[in-house]
């Protein structure tokens, strides 16, 4: 289909979920922005990760639903679709790439519908992104944006800071007498055990850097990380700190106190991206080069293993002392 930009005053860029996700595609929101300066351009997300886009300076509406099932599914789907659709959006971008985002974009009389060219619902686009080169997905997103014209160019990722939540972390900074202290947070957490780096591996990689180094460990958890996190504060040898109960900008604004975030592969370290805390990743069966932000931003690393066998274990084929030794090559440069 030929494009008319001219014809392009409403915008709707879709990415229901999860956390990581949904911050990896405001990498390009600036740049559509300056290709699109007069129009509305708004973001359709679930509940509760609309979070992630508070006071994004490039939004001009950011549109949640919430998560519901069974009956109550289908009447909350039906309201979404009216709604878009009353909304009357001239371009659709679904860079979530599902049966719920292909849904709302068939009945959403967009205009123009634009995905990717190998996406579940391609039948719906009139417009389709190639996927290019494998490499950081914040960068790789950008190639949905070819047929508007739109090349990738330097970007930052976006997450505002409340100021209650500095304000909540520089508290409890404060309780702990950890303020202007060095912080090394570790986050062994995640909600997909496949991407879990050894919890025992974390036990010892924390008694490391307790021994050997002058740092304050923090471990940082969510409710359904809070059994990894206690299992490192109950085995360790010289006891790190456990975080108090953060929310995902919460998390953000602890992030900012930070030297260093040592995680699995996950939201968080993007997270770490858009607050310009470094950050080491530990990989297993998710591909670094989709996934790390090593090399398209400073002081953000990672480590994996090609000859790991994925199954075996979840060792990652990477040892505490490996990481340790990473942790101090990084603490010099940053």
């Amino acid at each position: 289909m030929k494009l008319n930009c001219s014809e392009i005053k409403k915008i709707l860029v879709i990415q229901f979920r999860p956390f990581g996700d949904v911050l990896l595609a405001t990498s390009y929101l600036e740049a559509l922005r300056e290709s699109f300066p007069r129009a509305d351009i708004d973001f359709l997300v679930k509940e509760p990760y609309q979070e992630v886009l508070d006071k994004n300076p490039y939004l001009s509406n950011v549109i949640s639903f919430p998560q519901e099932r069974g009956i109550s599914y289908f009447s909350g789907r039906m309201k979404l679709i009216f709604d878009i659709r009353r909304r009357k959006y001239d371009l659709i971008i679904d860079q979530q790439n599902g049966v719920g985002s292909g849904q709302v974009l068939l009945f959403s009389g967009a205009r123009y519908r634009l995905g990717w060219m190998d996406g579940k619902w391609k039948v719906v686009y009139n417009l389709k992104g190639i996927r290019g080169a494998i490499r950081y997905r914040a960068s790789r997103n950008f190639d949905i944006l070819h047929p508007l014209g739109i090349k990738e160019q330097p970007y930052e990722l976006f997450c505002h800071i409340r100021p209650e939540s500095t304000a909540y972390i520089r508290n409890w900074l404060k309780e702990n007498r950890l303020i202007k202290k060095d912080i090394i947070c570790i986050a062994p957490g995640s909600p997909r055990v496949r991407k879990k780096w050894d919890i025992q591996r974390y036990v010892r990689l924390t008694d490391l850097i307790l021994e050997h180094t002058q740092y304050t460990v923090v471990i940082l958890w969510a409710q359904n990380e809070l059994a990894d996190a206690q299992t490192i504060i109950s085995q360790t040898k010289k006891k790190p700190l456990f975080a108090p109960p953060t929310n995902f900008n919460q998390v953000a604004a602890f992030l900012k106190e930070c030297k260093l975030l040592i995680c699995n592969d996950g939201g968080i370290n993007h997270l770490s991206v858009a607050e310009k805390t470094p950050s080491l990743a530990i990989f297993g069966n998710t591909s670094p080069e989709l996934w790390s932000p090593e090399g398209v931003f400073p002081h953000h690393y990672h480590l994996y293993n090609p000859d790991w066998e994925q199954m075996s274990d979840n060792s990652f084929g990477i040892t505490p002392e490996e990481v340790f030794c990473k942790v101090r090559n990084i603490l010099r440069e940053v």
